[in-house]
């Protein structure tokens, strides 16, 4: 081949390579950036009935903060969303609420020679209408003292293998609700950075995260939770962390002890000290979750920001018995956008998940609360 005929080659490829880079600059120059850039042909919140008042807001909302010209225009590394988890992302009602279920299964059913009597009874005594509160956060952080960090993430994990007697082929992972799962990628993809904050405990949320439909656009150090004390194993007695040092092979474990339950005012602290900006998004379903929703809502946040809150309605395909009417109307007097699980959700879980007859079906306990011989 002649050096002329090379040199045309050469120049062709080098025009093709400069068109491609100047192709993906400006997806980036568009707020999108490469690996977040939604398909095309992507029908937006497919999973959400159309007419929904919500998905509508949603959609013209993602339209006003990610267009390049509009005035609303929301830089990518100031598009952040965060979430609750529990009745937000996935089903709270009892008998599927993840991290209850964890805590009565593991003193009554898979480890009761670890615990004691005393929370023995407190996992028993737990009935629809439990108050998920501090103090129940605390005999939680209690009952697995003495596990590492590693073993505690990997029980979790295993545990939402199990299923939940008030469904019908579902797992414990498998109660995530398939609409917000894909708000949460239509999110990821239009370059939005998903955080959780959960009322659940901070390992437990990330076990779940991770097993989860969501585990491809929540970073593990995206998710704050409530804390557990944990302590390097064989110092679990000092007083401070600066009386030593961690060396290769030691071990991070669970003390018992109790930091902090992220819920209420926690969580619009836990936002500012660990995301150290407010989000532009927020999700959640309960008083719990206001805080951090305000937060995001205050007028001192320099970005157009709204707040969606869902309303547990649907009585037939979930055990939600929420009044639409009553729960839509306070949300909207305090400036929140009500999602309702009846109206708004096409679907709600994957087929084949159907609700069981009985909601609570009470466990045989008698064995693990017998007194030892």
């Amino acid at each position: 081949m002649s050096i002329s005929k090379q040199l045309k080659i050469w120049r062709c490829v080098a025009i093709i390579s400069l068109c491609a880079l100047i192709a993906v600059s400006g997806l980036y120059a568009a707020g999108i950036g490469w690996k977040k850039a939604a398909p095309a042909h992507a029908e937006p919140l497919s999973l959400w009935n159309e007419g929904s008042g919500a998905k509508k807001s949603l959609i013209d909302y993602v339209s006003a903060v990610t267009g390049s010209d509009s005035k609303d225009f929301i830089p990518v590394e100031d598009r952040i969303a965060v979430f609750d988890m529990d009745g937000t992302l996935a089903c709270e009602t009892f008998y599927t609420y993840y991290d209850t279920m964890m805590f009565i299964e593991y003193c009554l059913v898979d480890h009761p020679e670890r615990v004691s009597d005393e929370l023995k009874a407190v996992a028993a005594a737990i009935e629809p209408g439990y108050l998920a509160d501090e103090t129940l956060a605390r005999n939680f952080a209690k009952a697995y003292a003495g596990m590492t960090v590693e073993e505690f993430y990997e029980y979790v994990a295993e545990f939402g293998k199990k299923h939940t007697r008030s469904f019908e082929n579902m797992r414990y992972i498998d109660n995530f609700y398939l609409p917000m799962v894909e708000l949460v990628r239509y999110l990821y993809e239009n370059g939005f950075t998903i955080w959780v904050i959960s009322g659940t405990e901070r390992t437990t949320t990330r076990a779940i995260v991770a097993n989860s439909p969501i585990k491809d656009y929540v970073l593990p150090e995206h998710v704050i939770g409530t804390d557990f004390e944990v302590k390097q194993k064989g110092h679990e007695d000092e007083p401070s962390n600066m009386n030593f040092k961690y060396e290769p092979g030691d071990e991070l474990v669970l003390t018992g002890g109790f930091i902090q339950k992220n819920l209420n005012g926690n969580k619009s602290i836990y936002v500012e000290r660990e995301i150290g900006k407010r989000p532009v998004l927020a999700f959640g379903n309960s008083g719990s979750d206001t805080s951090m929703m305000n937060y995001a809502l205050d007028e001192r946040n320099p970005h157009l920001a709204q707040a969606y809150m869902i309303v547990a309605d649907d009585n037939f395909r979930e055990w939600g018995k929420q009044d639409w009417d009553a729960k839509s109307a306070d949300y909207l007097a305090k400036g929140f956008i009500p999602i309702s699980m009846k109206s708004d959700f096409a679907v709600i879980y994957p087929e084949g998940i159907v609700k069981a007859k009985e909601q609570y079906v009470p466990f045989a306990y008698e064995a693990a609360l017998a007194p030892a011989a």
